[in-house]
């Protein structure tokens, strides 16, 4: 890349970008629509597609930024409990007669459906759109995007910021019916045209082409997430299976809040969540294996102390 080429504008089509990704994912190119990360293209659709007639459902322990997107677009919404396990409720979402949005894998369970469930939600409601929001797929799920050429009722939201590392370049994707791309793109220009710069569309087309990279990083995040998983197991955490990044767990030792607590105080950051069904979990983020080391010799200790 020639840096003199930041004096212009980027290509508000993100052409080079979106056929690299298209072909990469074998769809069209009429099918892909670039974004400033996954929550810029969540906005787009939530304040194209939603509002207070077309209401929208998403599980009631999931993404915290959908009922933000519904507050500010003033969009109807309902939430939908997760089962007493934190799986998802398949059929509470078939036939539902409104907008269906689904993370999945969900966060911050980190359970996954499987691609033949989601096939059910999106054929069930052909007459309302149907939105997978996979920013945690490559991490052992799989991928709705085979079945966007079959439904036009479904978009697959997709981001760089995860599998690929890049969280500070802010990229992200939707993948639909070429209609449905058209309307994110309408609410795009009326906003913002140059939303991908030069830079990241750079750097995203180079990790499309890194395919070795990718399947490394993916298969290192994996391992250390069985190896975190066994290891909390064996200090009698319970852990809910996770095909994320992340982990959601819990030791009935002590609360959730105080091992965030606890952990902050010694210099290691996890998340907590106030949420009745879910405040006595912690969510805790795979890193390296030594990141993952620490954290364990800490948990240790911070349960010796009870």
């Amino acid at each position: 890349m020639n840096f003199a080429d930041l004096r212009l504008y980027p290509d508000p089509e993100n052409t080079a970008l979106v056929k690299a990704y298209a072909d990469y994912l074998q769809v069209d190119t009429d099918n892909i629509f670039a974004g400033n990360g996954s929550d810029e293209v969540l906005g787009f659709i939530f304040s194209a597609f939603f509002d207070k007639k077309n209401k929208v459902a998403f599980p009631d322990i999931t993404y915290g930024f959908y009922p933000v997107y519904c507050d500010l677009f003033g969009i109807d919404y309902s939430l939908i409990p997760l089962k007493e396990d934190f799986c998802l409720n398949k059929e509470a979402f078939c036939n539902i007669n409104c907008g269906v949005v689904i993370a999945n894998p969900n966060a911050p369970t980190g359970i996954a459906l499987s691609l033949s469930e989601i096939e059910e939600i999106v054929k069930s409601n052909l007459q309302r759109l149907v939105v997978v929001d996979e920013a945690y797929v490559d991490f052992g799920a799989e991928s709705a995007v085979k079945l966007v050429n079959n439904y036009k009722n479904l978009i697959v939201c997709q981001t760089f910021s995860k599998s690929r590392s890049l969280a500070g370049a802010r990229l992200g994707f939707a993948i639909a019916d070429k209609e449905l791309i058209k309307d994110i793109k309408a609410i795009k220009y009326s906003f913002n045209s140059y939303n991908v710069n030069r830079i990241t569309e750079k750097i995203g087309i180079l990790s499309i082409s890194d395919q070795k990279y990718f399947s490394d990083n993916c298969a290192a995040i994996i391992k250390n997430r069985e190896f975190l998983t066994k290891e909390l197991t064996n200090l009698n955490f319970e852990v809910l299976t996770s095909t994320a990044n992340f982990v959601l767990t819990k030791n009935n030792k002590i609360s959730g809040k105080e091992l965030y607590l606890q952990l902050k105080s010694r210099g290691i950051l996890i998340r907590h969540f106030n949420k009745e069904r879910i405040k006595d979990y912690v969510r805790i983020t795979i890193g390296a294996k030594s990141e993952l080391k620490l954290l364990l010799d800490e948990i240790k200790n911070i349960l010796e102390e009870i």
